[in-house]
């Protein structure tokens, strides 16, 4: 089996990076020249000073995104500042392109202060049509996106948002597969960071907004046990959904939280859920285990439990839960749009869209292919219109 590792490497250190800069006008005479730069070029500055909105029309803002990050948590790395951020977000910036087109480019900043991220997005704006936020820890991630939802462009912060598009497309067609209504299941989540409380939020708005009905309930676990209203540990976001789930105001421990429940969503660490835990739950469960690059359980031993669909975050086992099948279309469907926000609706749509992809669902295939670029097509134009509809376009 090849070393991905070394080949990574080696092909990084050849090609010097992932990305270049390449013009869309050649330069071959004088014309081209007085054209593309000076003269003519101070004409086009005069429209856009009269009428700057002119600026999605006559420069590379309408199609372009900024992908920032402070490397406080890169992919399950952990905290390596700016420098080694910028591999992931050229990473990122190639899957922009290849899956939907949109031309984007690594800001990896030095700095992890809230106001001085908020500051240096919004001097860098004018240029961008799009900011996606990308691997900033958690709690600094929620305050840096809601304190830029008035820039004007959409700021989304992928590691939150593109996680719980995909995680609710995969939920959409995983409750056919196990027959299943989520008005009747228990979800339980095992982790409490962006990924998961983002999750949570738009399982939950996906029913407070009448798209389908509420869940039955919903279980946060983190690192100390049920989160439940008598905790005095828990950060505002955790609080928050303290308020809005875990009816009964269970304790206790993850295996606690998992009897009886349905449906398990792991956005934590690998092998934290045994088979005796899915056992216990109510038969034919939903196991969607993301963490990387060790799930909470392997496939085979959910499987040997009784499990009726498995998910996981690699791309060696059936029904990967990978965020490229979210964030590039629900860019292309917002520049296309004009939106000036990525809204709930927008991202139920992109959801939506994800699901209805897979015709027939099965426990093998509850989610389109990560290599399929069709789906940041579909997802696109879902997003588009759900912008449209929603009025948040300029």
């Amino acid at each position: 089996m090849e070393d991905y590792n070394k080949a990574s490497v080696a092909m990084h250190s050849e090609l010097h990076g992932k990305l270049e800069v390449k013009s869309k006008v050649e330069l071959n005479d004088r014309r081209d020249l007085s054209l593309a730069y000076t003269p003519g070029v101070a004409q086009v500055c005069q429209e856009i000073a009269a009428n700057p909105e002119r600026v999605f029309e006559l420069t590379l803002k309408y199609n372009t995104v900024a992908v920032v990050s402070d490397g406080s948590a890169i992919l399950g790395i952990g905290n390596l500042g700016p420098e080694a951020a910028i591999p992931v977000m050229e990473g990122k910036a190639v899957l922009f392109k290849e899956f939907a087109g949109v031309d984007a480019f690594p800001i990896c900043l030095k700095t992890q202060d809230v106001d001085e991220i908020v500051h240096a997005v919004r001097m860098i704006a004018p240029v961008f049509g799009g900011i996606n936020l990308e691997d900033i820890a958690a709690p600094r991630c929620f305050d840096v996106e809601d304190r830029l939802q008035d820039l004007g462009i959409p700021v989304f912060h992928d590691d939150q948002h593109g996680t719980a598009i995909v995680v609710l497309a995969a939920l959409i067609n995983a409750l056919k597969v196990a027959n299943k209504k989520l008005n009747e299941c228990t979800i339980v989540f095992n982790g409490s960071g962006a990924s998961a409380i983002a999750c949570a939020r738009l399982i939950l708005n996906y029913g407070s907004l009448g798209k389908a009905p509420l869940p039955g309930d919903v279980i946060m676990c983190d690192s100390k046990g049920i989160v439940h209203r008598g905790r005095t540990d828990l950060n505002a976001h955790k609080k928050e959904l303290a308020d809005r789930t875990n009816k009964e105001n269970r304790q206790g421990n993850l295996a606690d939280a998992l009897k009886g429940a349905d449906i398990f969503i792991g956005l934590s660490l690998g092998n934290l859920v045994t088979q005796e835990m899915v056992r216990s739950m109510r038969p034919h469960p939903i196991i969607l285990a993301m963490a990387n690059p060790i799930p909470e359980i392997m496939p085979d031993e959910a499987r040997k439990a009784g499990a009726a669909v498995i998910g996981t975050g690699r791309s060696d086992f059936p029904n990967q839960i990978n965020n490229v099948l979210a964030f590039p279309g629900v860019f292309r469907g917002a520049l296309d749009a004009q939106a000036k926000v990525v809204n709930e609706d927008m991202k139920i749509a992109a959801a939506e869209a994800l699901a209805n992809y897979v015709i027939e669902p099965t426990p093998e295939r509850i989610i389109p292919d990560a290599l399929d670029k069709e789906v940041g097509r579909r997802v696109g134009a879902a997003v588009a219109k759900a912008a449209r509809a929603t009025g948040v376009c300029r």
